[in-house]
């Protein structure tokens, strides 16, 4: 079907899809200062805009809007059209508070009543 339609369509038509997929792309990668959308998303890694993004690798964290959901190692897998693919190295969900370096108890009393 894309073989009747002439090149400057074609290519219009390829622009508005990336505009959309831009517009719909609620995760983001941060590598340092640096973020850029995630266009494609799977268990086993990412796409981002190949013409925007360098050559991303290392240490990176994802965000879906305001929300830290994971810290990552990448290397670059594929160039994939107009998208670049990435494939985590690791892939470690973040958390949001410190791990405790004992053992919590569920016997452990709620309050503590004082004499008085």
């Amino acid at each position: 079907m894309t073989g009747f339609l002439p090149k400057e369509v074609l290519d219009g038509l390829n622009a508005a899809r990336k505009r959309d997929m831009k517009r719909r792309a609620r995760r983001r990668v941060h590598v340092g200062e640096n973020v850029y959308p995630i266009l494609d998303y799977a268990d086993e890694g990412f796409a981002v805009d190949a013409e925007n993004a360098p050559n991303l690798r290392g240490l990176v964290d994802i965000y879906d809007g305001p929300q830290h959901l994971y810290q990552a190692l990448i290397v670059a897998s594929a160039r994939d059209g107009d998208l670049m693919r990435y494939e985590y190295k690791r892939n470690t969900p973040a958390v949001h508070h410190a791990p405790v370096d004992f053992e919590r108890t569920d016997t452990s009393p709620i309050a503590l009543l004082t004499q008085g």
